[in-house]
């Protein structure tokens, strides 16, 4: 009675099954790997925003790579502001998702290196070609607090780098790319600013990144998993039920082709009419009418 698994809808069911189950495995565990990692991240940021600020120097030099690890730690830099050399950083957002621009500008260090800070996030302008209004940044010596960040890429963040753009206004914050603009040193990375504060909040400072949120990754990786136990169960369900119409309806034909189903043909009485002697009937025709 399983003869019609060899069937070719069947087979082509079954494939489907076979193929189902490994790709939903793996995407549990796809989502599982990013459940750990947000996990990780968490813990990565947590401790570093706690961590004590140190110099800026002793985390980064010039073309250093930042590694994961120092992402977000907290640095102190002392220096004068090069409002010369300040580029805005297009097409961001605000912590209300409002799009603008974020501040960049070169703070010269007493040793004349630079490190670059991100002093926040202003409106751009109306029109795209334009310089937008930017805060002026605090002249003299200033000591400035920030979360230590990692160059941007293309790569890495998936923001083309466009050429052509109007003075003094870029798509990434590349610690190689302005020192080819500035002439000097300029130390791998760049600082988020969170001290001192802006006045009038002006440009607004970049919050801390989010990390007590774990996302609905472990909850999707439980439902590919129960996806995969449920394909399997699927497939012997709709198995028996296919084996429970093929059978009722192999009874069916059996009993149809039996004897005697009453459909015709039986003795004389079964019609329910009395039949009439031949002679009977010659007899009444030939009786004269009184």
């Amino acid at each position: 009675m399983y003869r019609f698994l060899l069937s070719r809808q069947w087979v082509i069911l079954t494939l489907i099954v076979l193929a189902l189950i490994p790709t939903m495995i793996e995407l549990g565990f796809w989502q599982f790997h990013r459940h750990e990692r947000r996990v990780a991240q968490n813990a990565l940021i947590a401790d570093n925003l706690k961590a004590k600020p140190v110099p800026v120097e002793e985390l980064t030099s010039p073309g250093h790579t930042v590694p994961r690890a120092d992402y977000w730690r907290q640095a102190t830099a002392t220096g004068t502001f090069d409002t010369t050399h300040e580029v805005v950083v297009r097409r961001r957002t605000n912590a209300d998702d409002r799009i603008g621009v974020l501040v960049l500008t070169p703070l010269v260090l007493r040793d004349g290196r630079v490190v670059l800070v991100n002093r926040g996030w202003v409106p751009a302008a109306a029109e795209q070609s334009a310089y937008p209004v930017v805060p002026p940044a605090p002249k003299g010596e200033v000591t400035v607090t920030g979360r230590l960040k990692a160059d941007e890429t293309t790569g890495a963040s998936g923001i083309k780098d466009l050429k052509g753009l109007p003075d003094r206004q870029v798509m990434l914050i590349n610690s190689e790319q302005q020192a080819a603009l500035i002439g000097r040193e300029v130390l791998g990375g760049y600082l988020e600013q969170v001290a001192p504060e802006s006045p009038g909040n002006s440009p607004e400072l970049i919050p801390e990144p989010d990390h007590d949120s774990i996302g609905a990754h472990m909850a999707y990786a439980v439902q590919w998993w129960l996806f995969t136990a449920g394909v399997p169960v699927g497939w012997v369900i709709l198995v028996r039920r296919e084996k429970r119409d093929q059978e009722a309806a192999a009874r069916g034909e059996t009993a149809g082709s039996g004897p005697g189903d009453g459909s015709g043909g039986g003795e004389g009485g079964a019609s329910g009419a009395p039949e009439t002697p031949a002679g009977d009937t010659a007899a009444v025709q030939a009786t004269p009418s009184l």
